[in-house]
């Protein structure tokens, strides 16, 4: 059964070895323990059979959200463990005086782009050559 929680201390290096299967100019371990230490960050995990298997996180600015992350473990994808993430936080950041969520994604990553999309977020803008690593545009996307 799928266990969502608030990240804590303990799964920063854990997630971070996620964050590195999945990303190009990933974030390290301490910027995870930051982001946990953090009253305007929130960050949750999601275990499965008490394997960390996902988490996604955001920084909390007035009634604004914006999605810093979102990752799961490549051999757990497609079972919706990121939808689930990404309601837990909505659900969670409402709880949190947010009502407006941003985010950015690669204009490659098809599969992201289609799950914000069935959850009700849309394009805002596209950064040109955001990304390096390779060299790709950014899309912001919204959900009010």
């Amino acid at each position: 059964m799928l266990e969502i929680r608030e990240m804590r201390e303990q799964d920063a290096a854990a997630v971070a070895q996620i964050e590195a299967e999945n990303f190009s100019k990933p974030w390290k371990e301490a910027d995870f323990l930051g982001a946990v230490r953090d009253e305007k960050a929130l960050y949750l995990v999601a275990y499965l059979d008490k394997i960390l298997v996902g988490y996604i996180g955001m920084w909390m600015v007035l009634d604004e959200g914006e999605i810093t992350n979102v990752s799961v473990k490549k051999e757990y994808q497609g079972q919706k463990i990121g939808r689930a993430l990404l309601e837990k936080l909505e659900i969670s950041g409402r709880a949190k005086g947010v009502s407006t969520y941003f985010l950015e994604v690669r204009e490659s990553n098809q599969n992201a782009r289609r799950l914000y999309e069935s959850c009700g977020f849309s394009v805002l803008s596209i950064r040109k050559n955001f990304y390096d690593e390779p060299v790709e545009n950014g899309i912001v996307m919204c959900k009010r």
